[in-house]
């Protein structure tokens, strides 16, 4: 399945208030700049980086990707 990092993430919407994945889906959802069909994770952790949102850190999207990676790639 050719599933975006975009897409994948949006499953964690909708979750526990407070949790991580969630703060995390839901700052990525809002961001409309965001890379929505980018696989790619030297583009996404770029990206992540020079935005610097604490609502998407880096440690998280870094562990986000790896899960990514596991079922996607």
């Amino acid at each position: 399945m050719d599933r975006s990092f975009y897409q994948f993430v949006l499953s964690y919407r909708g979750g526990e208030k407070n949790d991580p994945h969630t703060i995390f889906a839901e700052s990525m959802f809002n961001d409309h700049s965001f890379p929505r069909y980018e696989r790619s994770f030297d583009t996404l952790s770029r990206y992540i980086e020079e935005k610097a949102d604490p609502q998407m850190p880096s440690v998280l999207f870094d562990e986000l990707y790896r899960h990514f990676e596991d079922r996607f790639l």
